[in-house]
C-alpha cells in the first residue's frame, strides 16, 4: 500500500470509533456528556484531512492507482454513513435521508463493477466531489448542534444549527441523484471495448 493508501486506511479504523464515541453515553449514561465533544471532533477534523490529503499525497509521489481509485471513495462512503446513522439515531436528520445515501452509495458501487467489466477503474468525479463537501458541511453542522446538547449549551441557537444541518444535507441528497446520474450516463457512453483506465 501506498502512503496515500495507508492514511485512507486510517479513516476505516477512525469511523468505528466515532460511532463507539458517539453512542457511548446513551447505553452508559453515567459516564457524562462532556468528554465525548472534544473526541467526536479530533475524529471528525483529523478524517476530512485525511481525505484531502490522500490524493493530493498521492498524486504528488505519483503513486495514483487503480487500487486508490476505488479504496479512496470505499473509505468515504463507510466513514459518512458512520456519522449520518449517529446522526440519524440523535434525531439530527431524518432516517429518509439516510436511506437516499445508502440507495445511491450501493448504485455507485454497482455502476463502479460495470465500468470494471468494461476495463475502466472508476474513480470519483467531480460531482461526487462536490457531493463529499456537502456532506463534511452537513455533518459538521449536525455535529455541532449535537456537540452543544452535550455540552449544556443548547439555546434557541441550536434549533438553527439543526435546521441549517438538515438545509445542507438536503442539497447533499440532490447533488447526490445528479452525480449518480452522472456516473449512469459515463457507463452507457463508454463502449464496452473501452481499455483506459483514466
Amino acid at each position: 500500500m501506498t502512503v496515500a493508501d495507508k492514511m485512507t486506511s486510517l479513516r476505516l479504523i477512525l469511523a468505528p470509533f466515532f460511532f463507539i464515541v458517539y453512542l457511548y453515553p446513551r447505553y452508559f449514561p453515567f459516564s457524562g456528556l462532556g468528554w465525548t465533544v472534544p473526541v467526536l471532533w479530533t475524529i471528525f477534523v483529523f478524517s476530512e484531512i485525511t481525505d484531502l490529503l490522500d490524493g493530493y499525497l498521492a498524486r504528488k509521489r505519483d503513486e495514483v492507482s487503480d487500487f486508490g481509485k476505488l479504496f479512496d471513495p470505499f473509505a468515504d462512503t463507510l466513514t459518512q454513513i458512520t456519522y449520518f446513522l449517529c446522526f440519524v439515531i440523535d434525531g439530527i436528520f431524518p432516517p429518509f435521508t439516510f436511506l437516499i445515501v445508502i440507495y445511491r452509495e450501493f448504485s455507485v458501487l454497482f455502476v463502479r463493477n460495470l465500468m470494471l467489466k468494461k476495463g475502466i477503474t472508476m474513480g470519483a468525479r467531480m460531482s461526487g466531489k462536490i457531493k463529499t463537501v456537502t456532506y463534511a458541511i452537513a455533518g459538521a453542522l449536525a455535529l455541532l448542534a449535537s456537540s452543544a446538547t452535550r455540552l449544556g449549551l443548547c439555546t434557541d441557537y441550536c434549533e438553527l444549527i439543526t435546521l441549517a444541518a438538515r438545509m445542507v444535507f438536503a442539497l447533499s441528497m440532490v447533488l447526490a441523484v445528479i452525480s449518480l446520474v452522472i456516473y449512469v450516463v459515463v457507463y452507457f457512453k463508454t463502449p464496452d471495448t473501452a481499455q483506459s483506465n483514466e
